[in-house]
């Protein structure tokens, strides 16, 4: 059975679900509109976006991996996404067809009278007809390391409507945020919100361990052996570090609430400073000093 699904993420259907998520923030970081400027890559990003709206999902997974491409007339995903045309939302297909109440047809999209329910349009209980539908939408969003500890806003384009949010400080990977009034449309109900699944991307200058941080710095020999200060740049402002004399590598350094913004507490963990200690090339030294150091300094731990 084709799972052409798997094959947009670059896996296969054995993966694992760190392994799609992994693959989907490697991906997605590759064809972003913002960094990858070449004409195909909007078009790659969204269906990236796409299988991940499935493959992510636990419930969802399972009905594809059951079912595979016959959900989409048997035809492989890269196929079925442009033949929706220009300007309409693959995410939207998908939650239609995979949607909470949904079922699937084994009679394919939209072939030998098989159908999708649209998620939400269920049977009243009580014999009232229909119950309010389903008008929200879910969305994945992909953001910079930055942005989810400073907070920021970010404009997105959904079912042709462009729009900024605002991300709030601190928010952590797969965190949800909520845009009100911003779903589908129902004549005579409120129109739904737009549920937003943010997946942060990885920083080459951080890392974060609950609400702290932490970065590596260069510290000279020369301040790691005698002590002195350095300037450090962080994401809120350049610090002024204090180094104590015979500074280890890799010896770490905490500076109070420079960390992630705790959006329950409301308080700021720590900055952990990590020095990368920097040994002078011998070319560059003075040639006394280098004679020097080679007499002098102990050869055993």
């Amino acid at each position: 059975m084709k799972k052409s699904l798997y094959e947009t993420l670059g896996l296969n259907e054995n993966a694992t679900a760190a392994e799609i998520k992994k693959a989907y923030r490697t991906l997605a970081k590759k064809y972003h509109p913002d960094i990858n400027k070449t004409p195909e890559a909007e078009e790659k990003f969204k269906e990236i976006n796409a299988a991940y709206e499935v493959l992510g999902d636990e419930e969802k997974k399972a009905q594809y991996d059951m079912h595979g491409d016959d959900m989409f007339g048997g035809q492989n995903f890269h196929d079925f996404a442009r033949g929706q045309g220009a300007g309409v939302d693959i995410n939207d297909i998908l939650r239609q067809m995979f949607g909470q109440g949904g079922g699937f047809s084994s009679s394919g999209f939209g072939g030998g009278g098989g159908s999708f329910r649209t998620s939400g349009f269920g049977s009243d209980p009580f014999g009232g007809g229909f119950s309010q539908p389903d008008l929200d939408i879910s969305a994945n969003l992909a953001i910079d390391f930055n942005t989810s500890i400073l907070g920021g806003v970010k404009n997105v384009s959904i079912n042709g409507e462009s729009f900024d949010i605002k991300i709030p400080e601190g928010v952590a990977d797969g965190q949800k945020i909520r845009a009100k009034g911003k779903g589908r449309s129902a004549q005579g109900y409120p129109r739904g919100d737009l549920i937003i699944t943010l997946n942060i991307q990885d920083s080459d200058e951080y890392e974060r361990d609950g609400d702290d941080l932490i970065k590596s710095f260069d510290l000279p020999l020369r301040t790691a052996l005698f002590g002195g200060k350095v300037s450090v740049s962080t994401l809120h402002k350049t610090i002024t570090l204090k180094v104590p004399t015979n500074t280890k590598q890799n010896q770490k350094f905490r500076v109070k609430d420079m960390g992630a913004m705790n959006r329950k507490t409301k308080q700021k963990g720590s900055l952990y400073l990590k020095a990368n200690i920097v040994i002078p090339k011998l070319e560059s030294m003075d040639k006394e000093l280098v004679t020097l150091l080679e007499e002098k300094l102990p050869q055993e731990v």
